[in-house]
């Protein structure tokens, strides 16, 4: 699916946080979502990562992101509350969030697993996105047209062996997406879905899968218009979705 199979897919106007906005699918998809008008929020962890994205989004002439520090396995309530009061301060407004931040120790079995990997990979895969959304709700409540987008894994709709902690914080993905689907029902502007990119060549897909071709994954670019459609008004009165891709290149 491309972008003209797709329609055009434009952010004109809407700011749009992004989670791990500095490597894979987050910083492709911050830099892919200014081309198309919009204007990011970026947040990741390191500040000297994010200041390389931020100037490669002001050197393309886009508009001039926000960018924010923001360790998600050590973050408080205040954090995430203080953030949101950030982007309300600096940009006045919020029409969406990204959530592409991951967190993977390797795959193993359960008897090698310890109760810091599970936390962690919990923390960051699952309590995290939680805990940032619900201090920007005040926010994406006030947009006329809001999108909250989980960026979901294979593993966690399909439980698989050795993928224990990971897939197990990715699948409280899919029951986070829908609760808050129901609870949101009221607020016809405002949805949530999760959308599962399959296969894709990222880093993360790198360290999960190390002897893979790349000529067996998807391409991030590929993705791209997806995650433009539903954080864009084309998926309006859309919420509750769980969208499971496989871009892989077709052997015919």
């Amino acid at each position: 699916m491309n972008d003209k199979e797709f329609g055009a897919n434009r952010l004109d106007g809407r700011v749009i946080l992004v989670t791990g906005a500095t490597q894979g699918v987050g910083r492709a998809a911050a830099l892919d979502f200014v081309r198309r008008g919009a204007t990011v929020v970026l947040l990741a962890r390191s500040q000297r990562n994010l200041e390389v994205v931020y100037d490669a989004i002001v050197a393309a002439g886009g508009p001039e992101p926000v960018a924010i520090a923001l360790d998600l396995l050590t973050a408080s309530d205040d954090e995430f509350m203080n953030l949101a009061m950030q982007i309300k301060q600096t940009l006045g407004r919020l029409d969406g969030i990204l959530h592409s931040a991951n967190h993977f120790y390797a795959a193993s079995p359960l008897v090698d697993q310890r109760i810091d990997e599970w936390m962690n990979q919990y923390r960051i895969n699952t309590v995290a996105p939680f805990a940032l959304t619900r201090a920007c709700l005040p926010l994406l409540k006030a947009a006329p047209d809001a999108s909250v987008l989980f960026v979901g894994e294979t593993h966690g709709l399909k439980a698989g062996p050795f993928w224990g902690a990971f897939g197990a914080s990715k699948a409280g993905l899919v029951y986070l997406t829908q609760v808050a689907a129901n609870e949101w029902d009221g607020w016809p502007n405002l949805r949530v879905n999760l959308l599962v990119p399959g296969p894709i060549d990222s880093p993360l897909r790198t360290r999960t899968h190390p002897g893979e071709a790349r000529s067996e994954r998807g391409a991030i670019a590929d993705l791209l218009p997806h995650l433009a459609h539903w954080l864009g008004p084309e998926s309006a009165g859309q919420s509750g979705r769980i969208v499971e891709l496989d871009l892989r290149p077709r052997r015919d």
